[in-house]
């Protein structure tokens, strides 16, 4: 009997919600055979059988969500299958990088995966630390040591509180806080009450208003957005430049998203630190030749955010190729998770649907995102009077612990003067 744990898939979540079996209890199947697709992150990744043997048991159901190294499927392998040849054992090293790994990274042949649990078990993998920089920072200071604290916070994320109660701090500071909430309590203060606007009843106490549903999990998509930004909450200093591009000058026929990522592409040229990742642990930052946009897609699910590579040294009629074919398997779901990975800038053209200027937030490792607005006519002074010319309004966020002001507002306007052009 073999169990086949969850493997890491790539996307950093401690856990995956499970979409469609294959398999049944009972079926026959080899090594590579398709198994179950999950949802991570942001896509819906087909796991292929790492065995050959009958399936003996399913330890969730679709719908279901199991953790990153949980119990997957208990299989019976093939009593009869012929002895491996003798070879030179694998390094142990080795043998740990490998399992629980990418699905890509599985065997391809009758062998079994020797697979090593990456969360929630017993395995001899260590499980690395979670924490922002501040947090390691603040253990830093009062002598903590990371690696024998508990998390508290998402997906076992070590926080400030974590910290404070191992150092003893939180004892030290909360004693006199109680104490004198406790007595401002003790001194009979009065009950404060909601009291609603005229004419509006109040809630009755224990019932839910008319029309409200039961408390949703958040799935798929949406919980993959709530992971993305509470890291970036926690680990970007987000600053935002605003300002307005001219396109008066514009040629008829100009593709408005090939023209904001080819300026996205000038603009780089101008200002590498833009198009970079920043390492918060290392103090590194590491700026890219290529440029590679993260495209927010909004679906009926949630937020997906595809890559369009290299938009730089494509022409406008692959890049318009690359941008619907991304659009298309984006809405479909069919989105592979190898492009929605390792983007060095990002992009959300909201303004597609509503809204001139927004705060657009920055995933890390990334350290830039451009937001555009909705197109409007304004009125604008020109020599000897004024005219009405369409503005383009653009809201960059860059973070501010590795760039800065004037390196961001040069690439602003390096967007803004190559949007300027006729064509």
């Amino acid at each position: 009997m073999a169990t086949f744990k969850l493997p890491d898939l790539g996307e950093g979540l401690p856990e995956a919600e499970i979409v469609r079996w294959h398999v049944k209890v009972g079926d026959r199947v080899k090594v590579d055979d398709p198994l179950v697709a999950v949802e991570t992150a942001k896509a819906v990744v087909e796991v292929p059988s790492p065995h050959s043997g009958v399936i003996a048991k399913l330890y969730a159901n679709a719908g279901d969500m199991v953790a990153t190294g949980g119990p997957l499927v208990d299989f019976e392998t093939e009593a009869a299958a012929a002895p491996a040849p003798a070879t030179t054992p694998k390094p142990a090293a080795k043998r740990a990088d490998d399992s629980g790994t990418v699905v890509g990274s599985m065997p391809t042949s009758d062998e079994e995966l020797i697979e090593q649990a990456v969360a929630g078990s017993s395995g001899v993998a260590r499980e690395r630390v979670r924490a922002a920089p501040a947090v390691r920072a603040l253990a830093k200071r009062l002598g903590v040591d990371l690696a024998r604290l508990r998390g508290s916070g998402r997906g076992g994320l070590i926080t400030v509180d974590d910290v404070m109660g191992a150092s003893g701090s939180v004892a030290a500071v909360a004693a006199p806080l109680q104490a004198a909430v406790g007595a401002s309590r003790s001194a009979a203060a009065p009950t404060l009450r909601a009291v609603p606007p005229p004419g509006v009843a109040a809630p009755v106490s224990g019932a839910l208003a008319d029309g409200a549903g039961e408390p949703e999990r958040l799935r798929g998509l949406r919980r993959a957005m709530a992971h993305s930004m509470s890291l970036a909450r926690d680990n970007v200093m987000g600053c935002t430049l605003f300002d307005d591009a001219d396109l008066h000058h514009w040629a008829p026929g100009n593709d408005f998203t090939v023209r904001i990522l080819r300026a996205i592409a000038v603009a780089a040229r101008t200002e590498p630190g833009l198009n970079a990742w920043f390492d918060a642990d290392a103090q590194t930052r590491r700026a890219f030749g290529r440029v590679d946009v993260a495209m927010a897609v909004d679906t009926p699910e949630g937020l997906l955010v595809p890559v369009v590579r290299n938009v730089g040294g494509i022409t406008k009629e692959q890049l318009r190729a690359e941008v619907d074919r991304l659009k298309r398997a984006a809405r479909d779901r069919t989105v592979a998770p190898e492009e929605l990975r390792d983007f060095t800038i990002m992009l959300s053209n909201f303004g597609m649907i509503a809204g001139r200027y927004a705060t657009p937030v920055v995933v890390p490792p990334a350290v830039a995102i451009l937001g555009c607005g909705r197109l409007s006519h304004d009125v604008v002074a020109v020599m000897g009077g004024i005219e009405a010319h369409l503005r383009m309004p653009l809201s960059l966020t860059f973070d501010h612990r590795c760039v800065t002001g004037g390196e961001a507002a040069r690439f602003l306007a390096a967007v803004m003067g190559d949007l300027g052009k006729a064509s």
